[in-house]
């Protein structure tokens, strides 16, 4: 972690903030440095998301999704990663200063997460049962007998046997080792969970079955979370707000409601006009033109410039756009976007 951080906010509204909200992320900057290259990844970004709440982070691959949720683990691989600035905030605790002993107390007792590839997060040659234990041994200091107990009552919680106790990764099918991942993640009943785009490696005929099955967890163990996906159809179903992110910026945030009834931004336009509706008869998707924008390249002006419908000169202007509100509780990073009127 970087020792960089120099908190601006006062220790009382720290405090304040923790009793409303679970996780808060202030102005995050993240850079992987190497020789050849500075990979901009996250450029600035803050959210909060309350106690019980479940916010959706949404953008294309590449977009940064993920070194958020690394930035709130601790798990920032050093190098090649630099917190340029910013804080993480869990129940009013920034994480950016605890050590790592400190750290290993907090994952998994108070922060867990979900990651997207259930074949890599398990590790293979030890039994499914030993792995949810061994997260209870170090939180909860449970005799073993005790501890391997309530690992069995996870597995069953997630819908797998106790009997299969015993069994390794290898003899699970994917769906069900999400499931065992899911286990662990909630075996000490954390506060707040990472899903990392959790269905991504599945099979579709099994996808909603784990998404079933997290939103009846969360709701059991009234967990707060956020959810990394690209699917707006899962949003809609679980989450209270979202956020749609780009180039490491987020450009547009509100409540499902806003974004999916009311969408303003360019991007958030484009990927909705980019999902294939049922019911209409079209020859072709109208998909976002151009690719991607290289975070180890990003421009001086509006990174979305190139791609976007809406461009005027005035966007080449300055970087990046801040959020805007366009409406209570609805924001946007566009200067383009206004109440009837462009923002020039």
């Amino acid at each position: 972690m970087s020792d960089n951080y120099n908190s601006k906010t006062s220790s009382t509204s720290v405090e304040s903030s923790a009793e409303e909200y679970a996780i808060e992320v202030r102005d995050l900057v993240v850079h992987y440095e190497t020789q050849s290259e500075v990979v901009e990844a996250v450029n600035g970004v803050s959210l909060q998301i309350k106690k019980g709440e479940t916010f959706g982070l949404v953008g294309e691959t590449g977009a940064g999704k993920t070194t958020i949720a690394l930035s709130m683990m601790g798990l920032l691989p050093v190098p090649p990663s630099n917190v340029i600035r910013g804080g993480i905030f869990l129940n009013g605790e920034d994480l950016f200063k605890k050590t790592k002993k400190e750290m290993q107390g907090i994952r998994g007792k108070h922060i867990s997460m979900v990651f997207q590839d259930p074949m890599t997060a398990l590790d293979p040659v030890q039994r499914v049962g030993n792995q949810i234990m061994e997260a209870i041994k170090h939180h909860q200091r449970l005799p073993k007998a005790r501890a391997a107990a309530k690992a069995s009552e996870m597995l069953q919680l997630v819908g797998i046997p106790p009997g299969r106790y015993h069994d390794y990764p290898h003899q699970f099918s994917g769906g069900m080792k999400q499931r065992v991942v899911i286990a662990i993640a909630l075996a000490c009943e954390p506060g707040f969970i990472i899903a990392d785009e959790p269905t991504t490696a599945l099979d579709v005929t099994i996808q909603a079955q784990v998404m079933d099955l997290i939103k009846d967890l969360r709701m059991k163990f009234n967990t707060s979370m956020l959810l990394i996906t690209h699917d707006f159809g899962v949003v809609a179903e679980i989450c209270d707000k979202c956020a749609v992110i780009y180039a490491g910026r987020i450009v547009e945030s509100g409540t499902v409601e806003h974004i999916f009834e009311n969408p303003q931004h360019p991007y958030t336009k484009g990927l909705f006009d980019s999902i294939p509706i049922l019911d209409e008869d079209v020859d072709r998707l109208n998909p976002i033109p151009g690719l991607m924008i290289n975070p180890a390249d990003l421009p001086e002006h509006c990174s979305f410039y190139e791609r976007c419908t809406l461009r005027r000169d005035s966007c080449m202007e300055v970087r990046d756009p801040g959020l805007q509100e366009y409406e209570p509780g609805h924001f946007v990073a566009c200067y383009q976007v206004g109440k009837g009127e462009d923002r020039n």
